[in-house]
């Protein structure tokens, strides 16, 4: 059970034998792909204790304030879990969240006394959930699992630097340009298709690139999960996923790479990771 920091930080202290348990700056690392989170916490609400103090696994409540005022207890797990679908730098307040998609109140008929046991009437009572039924997109083409293609539901490139990647790989690596889309065996989201920012069909691969984007919700929490996810998907279609990570994100798969910038340098990388995954043999027969 979740503890309020000022015990949970004496119990440490006890086990630890330790006036200092954890000393400023031990999981910095760890909160750096978190910049929402790190503005969020205050030190002085917390009994002092810095956020960088925390491990991210603790079960401890802290106190956190959005940029809008709002102050709000929240353990660190749930803090990492949950940014949703909007893209806001208030996502991971629960009063902003509710804010901006209130709940939905069921209304319940009417019965003649609230005191008649008749099951009928309690069932009545009842609010029931309706069932959501999982409508697929039809614009997906009849192709076999695995099949790259031309997406009519792809989105278009979120950043200039993707662009970039495209450009110089393709530059390196005769490779068919254009392809936005691979045909999976099961439903993600609502498409039977995943949309990876390169196609590199020849090699059956899969180039994503991450960053925490503008207010540091992209690629965490629950996005994250759609990520491995998404990953998971290729895979199971014979494709392989090379991620490339930037702004202190840690590796999903076993052929990440963490980048600070992209330049000639991670080109290099980026090549040479395709020639460990499907052999340099069949990379370097399409080297321009």
């Amino acid at each position: 059970m979740a503890e309020r920091v000022e015990a949970w930080w004496a119990r440490r202290q006890w086990s630890k034998g330790l006036d200092v348990p954890y000393a400023v700056g031990t999981y910095r690392q760890a909160w750096a792909a978190f910049p929402a989170l790190i503005r969020q916490y205050h030190p002085d609400l917390n009994a002092g204790v810095a956020l960088s103090q925390v491990p991210p696994a603790a079960d401890v409540l802290l106190l956190w304030q959005c940029d809008a005022g709002h102050r709000f207890a929240a353990t660190p797990s749930e803090q990492r879990l949950r940014p949703g679908r909007e893209r806001r730098r208030s996502a991971w307040c629960p009063e902003c969240s509710e804010l901006a998609a209130p709940s939905r109140v069921v209304a319940m008929p009417m019965c003649d006394s609230v005191d008649d046991p008749s099951p009928t009437k309690a069932a009545v009572l009842r609010a029931r959930r309706p069932t959501k039924t999982l409508q697929l997109c039809d614009k997906t083409p009849t192709l076999p699992v695995g099949t790259p293609f031309v997406s009519a539901c792809a989105p278009k490139p979120a950043s200039a630097v993707e662009d970039r990647i495209r450009a110089d790989l393709l530059a390196r690596l005769a490779l068919t340009p254009g392809l936005t889309a691979v045909r999976v065996g099961r439903p993600f989201f609502q498409h039977l298709e995943v949309w990876p920012d390169l196609v590199l069909p020849e090699l059956r691969v899969a180039v994503e690139y991450d960053s925490i984007g503008r207010h540091g919700l992209e690629h965490v929490g629950r996005r994250e999960q759609a990520d491995r996810r998404k990953d998971r998907a290729l895979r199971a279609v014979g494709w392989e996923v090379v991620r490339l990570r930037t702004a202190k994100l840690e590796p999903l798969g076993p052929h990440d790479l963490q980048l600070t910038a992209w330049n000639r340098g991670a080109l290099d990388r980026l090549v040479e990771t395709l020639r460990g995954i499907r052999g340099p043999l069949l990379v370097d027969a399409y080297a321009r």
